[in-house]
C-alpha cells in the first residue's frame, strides 16, 4: 500500500474511533438518566428505549433494619429492634408468581387465605412485608414458617432478618413512646438534615416517651437494606439475587440502656391486668436513688395503630390526677414542719367537719383519735382542720420540698451534645394551690389539705415522695436512662443518679421519720390493714380515694403509695392509680400494691413453694 493509501486508513480509523467515543458517550449519559426524559413533565413513552432499560434495571430495595438506636433494660434485654424472621415481596411487574399449589401452601402457612395472599401480592407497587392484621408489625415466621416459605419458591417472594422495632410479645411501653411521621415538625427541628437531602420528609420522628426526648441520638447513619436487581424486563437477574448493604460505621446505632427491669414491669403489668384496671398507672421505684424500674399506663398505648379506639399514647403515670387522702402525707410533714402540731396532738371527729359541706368518709366519725391515729385512719376531719388552721404557705413549700407541684425528673441543662435533656418530657408538673389568692380561702385550704380541690399529683411524683421520706427528705430526681453506648460497645454519655432540690430546702429528717411511721400504721392498724396485713413483706404507705367534679361526678381515683420492705433496708417505693372507679366502692389500689409487692418478694425467693398468698383477692382500703 502506498502512503496515500495508508493515510486514507488512518483518517478513516480516525473517523471510525470517534464514531465510536460519540456512541459511548451517549450510552453512558442515557445510562446515567441525564439525557432525554430527566426533566420534569416528560412522559414515559418519550423516553429512549435505552433510558428505559437503564432505569428498569435499578434496584428495588426493602429496609430491614432503619438503623435507628435502640433501647434495652438495666439488664441488657432487648426492648425495641428485635429481628425475626419476616416474608417480603417485592412487586412482581406481571410476572406469574409461582403455582397456585405453592401460592396455596404459603397462604396456609401463614394463616390466610390463598386468594387474600394472591391479592396482597398483585397490588404490591414496592418491596413490602407480611404484617400482622390486628398489630401492623412484620409477623415473625417461625422456623417452619420460613422453611415453607422458601421452599414454595414464589417469584420475588423472600425470607429476611427484619428487625421490629415494638415487639409484639409483651404490651408496648409508654416510657418508650412511638414513632410518627410529622414532615412540619421535621423541618423545624431538622431542617438542615432535609436541605442537605440527607434526609427525606419521611423520616420517623419520635413522638413521646424515650423515642421524643432522645430523637436527636437515635437516628444513626443510614438504614441496612436488602435490593433485587432485575433486567429491563423486571426479572431478578440469574445469579445476583438478593443483595444486602449497611453502613460501614461502626459507631451506630447507639445503644441506650435505660434503668427499666422487664421483670420488674411484667410484675407490675400482671398485677393490673389482674385486677382488670382499665385505666391508671403503676409506677415502681429503686428505693436506693429513684431510678425507674417499672412504669405501667393504661389503656395501652399501639405504637403501630396510634388513636385506635381503647389505646391512649398519654402517659398517665406522668399525668397529674388529684391525689385524694395519698396528699395527707404532704399535711401532715407541713404541721409537724411548722410547729402546728405534733404526732400526739388530739382531735374529734364526729363525720362532719361543719363547713364548707366537708364530710369524713366514716360517717359516724372517728371519736377522738391522735394525729399519728387520724393519718392512719384517713381521717378528713383531722386534717381539714389541720390545713385551715396553719398558714397555706407552709403546706404548698412543704408539698415544693417533697418534689410536689413541679416537674422532678431526670433532666440536664446541658447535655453531651451542649443542648438540655429532659428524659420525660410530658411529665406534668401538677399543683398544690392554683395561686396564693386562691390559697387564702378556707375552703379551699381544708380541701386542699385533704388532697381534694385543685391538687394534683402524678404517680411517678408520688412513689418519688416515697423515696424522698425514705431518705430523710432528700429530692431525687427519678432516671429513666443509666447509659448510652456506641454500637462497638464505647460510652458516649452516663446519666448519673441526680438529686432534685427546692428551692425551700428540704424537710427535716425527724419529720420524714414520723411520717413513715405514720405510714406502717396505715398498714398495721389502719385503712390498710385488711388489705396488707398478710403480706409476706412487711409494708407501709397511704391510701387515698379522689372524688372527681364535672363530668366524672359520682366517680373516684383510687390511689396506694408505699414501701417494701418496712423493715431492714427497703427495696421498692411504688405507686398504684386506679382511675373512674364507681363512687362508694371501696379503695382497691392498696389490693393491687400489695400484689406488685408480692410478685416482687416471689422473684427474689429461692425455687420452691412460694411464703404467703397473693394480695389481690383482699378487702380494700380507703
Amino acid at each position: 500500500m502506498n502512503e496515500q493509501g495508508k493515510r486514507r486508513m488512518i483518517h478513516i480509523l480516525l473517523l471510525l474511533t470517534a464514531g465510536f467515543c460519540l456512541i459511548a458517550v451517549r450510552l453512558a449519559w442515557m445510562q446515567a438518566g441525564w439525557g432525554a426524559g430527566s426533566g420534569k413533565g416528560v412522559r414515559q413513552t418519550d423516553i429512549p428505549a435505552v433510558a428505559r432499560q437503564s432505569v428498569s434495571q435499578r434496584s428495588q430495595s426493602f429496609i430491614v433494619d432503619p438503623g435507628r438506636g435502640q433501647f434495652r433494660d438495666r439488664h441488657g434485654r432487648p426492648l425495641t429492634g428485635v429481628p425475626v424472621n419476616g416474608l417480603v415481596a417485592f412487586p412482581d411487574y406481571g410476572m406469574p408468581r409461582g403455582s397456585e399449589e405453592s401460592l396455596r401452601t404459603v397462604a396456609e402457612t401463614l394463616g390466610t387465605t390463598r386468594e387474600r395472599l394472591e391479592s396482597w401480592l398483585r397490588q404490591l407497587k414496592e418491596p413490602e412485608a407480611w404484617r400482622t392484621p390486628q398489630s401492623g408489625r412484620v409477623a415473625a415466621l417461625s422456623d417452619r414458617q420460613a422453611a415453607a416459605v422458601r421452599r414454595s419458591g414464589l417469584l420475588g417472594v423472600s425470607v429476611l432478618p427484619v428487625r421490629v422495632r415494638y415487639p409484639g410479645d409483651r404490651p408496648s411501653l409508654h416510657a418508650l413512646g412511638f414513632l410518627s411521621q410529622d414532615p412540619s415538625r421535621l423541618t423545624a427541628l431538622y431542617a438542615g438534615k432535609l436541605e442537605s437531602r440527607e434526609w427525606k420528609n419521611t423520616e420517623p420522628l419520635g413522638g413521646s416517651g424515650l423515642e421524643k426526648s432522645l430523637d436527636r441520638f437515635l437516628h444513626g447513619v443510614g438504614a441496612t437494606v436488602v435490593s433485587q436487581i432485575t433486567d429491563a424486563g423486571r426479572r431478578p437477574l440469574a445469579g445476583l439475587g438478593l443483595r444486602t448493604n449497611a453502613p460501614s460505621n461502626p459507631h451506630f446505632p447507639l445503644q441506650v440502656t435505660t434503668t427499666l427491669d422487664l421483670e420488674i414491669q411484667r410484675a407490675a403489668e400482671d398485677a393490673l391486668s389482674a385486677a382488670g384496671v382499665k385505666e391508671g398507672a403503676a409506677v415502681v421505684l429503686d428505693a436506693r436513688n429513684a431510678d425507674v424500674l417499672a412504669m405501667v399506663s393504661r389503656p395501652l398505648i399501639d405504637p403501630y395503630l396510634i388513636g385506635t379506639p381503647g389505646t391512649d399514647e398519654r402517659n398517665h403515670a406522668i399525668t397529674a390526677f388529684p391525689p385524694g387522702s395519698v396528699f395527707k402525707a404532704v399535711t401532715l410533714a407541713a404541721a409537724l414542719e411548722s410547729g402546728t402540731a405534733d404526732m400526739d396532738s388530739e382531735f374529734h371527729c364526729n363525720g362532719t367537719y361543719g363547713r364548707y359541706g366537708l364530710k369524713c368518709w366514716r360517717h359516724e366519725g372517728h371519736g377522738k383519735l391522735t394525729l399519728e391515729e387520724a393519718f392512719a385512719e384517713s381521717c378528713n376531719v383531722a386534717f381539714a382542720e389541720l390545713a385551715e388552721t396553719m398558714d397555706p404557705a407552709w403546706i404548698q413549700i412543704t408539698g415544693e420540698r417533697l418534689g410536689l407541684g413541679r416537674r422532678v425528673g431526670w433532666h440536664a441543662d446541658a447535655f453531651v451534645d451542649g443542648g438540655p435533656l429532659r428524659l420525660l418530657e410530658e411529665e406534668e408538673a401538677g399543683t398544690i394551690f392554683p395561686s396564693k389568692q386562691a390559697a387564702q380561702d378556707g375552703g379551699v385550704r381544708t380541701g386542699t389539705g385533704i388532697g381534694q380541690r385543685d391538687v394534683r399529683v402524678t404517680p411517678l411524683q408520688a412513689a418519688n415522695l416515697v423515696v424522698t421520706l425514705l431518705h430523710g427528705g432528700r429530692v431525687s430526681a427519678p432516671r429513666l436512662v443509666s447509659e448510652i453506648r456506641y454500637a462497638d460497645g464505647g460510652a458516649m454519655a452516663k446519666l448519673a443518679p441526680q438529686s432534685s432540690p427546692s428551692k425551700y430546702g428540704a424537710i427535716r429528717p425527724e419529720t420524714a421519720a414520723a411520717v413513715l411511721k405514720a405510714m406502717r400504721a396505715v398498714v398495721t392498724e389502719g385503712t390498710a390493714r385488711a388489705a396488707l396485713a398478710e403480706s409476706g413483706w412487711p409494708l407501709a404507705g397511704k391510701s387515698g380515694t379522689a372524688e372527681l367534679a364535672g363530668k366524672a361526678k359520682a366517680r373516684n381515683d383510687h390511689w396506694f403509695v408505699g414501701y417494701g420492705p418496712a423493715t431492714g433496708a427497703p427495696r421498692y417505693a411504688v405507686a398504684v392509680l386506679i382511675e373512674n372507679q364507681p363512687s362508694g366502692l371501696r379503695n382497691r389500689a392498696a389490693a393491687v400494691f400489695g400484689d406488685i409487692m408480692e410478685r416482687l418478694r416471689r422473684s427474689d425467693l429461692p425455687a420452691g413453694p412460694p411464703a404467703g398468698r397473693p394480695n389481690a383477692a383482699r378487702t380494700g382500703a380507703r
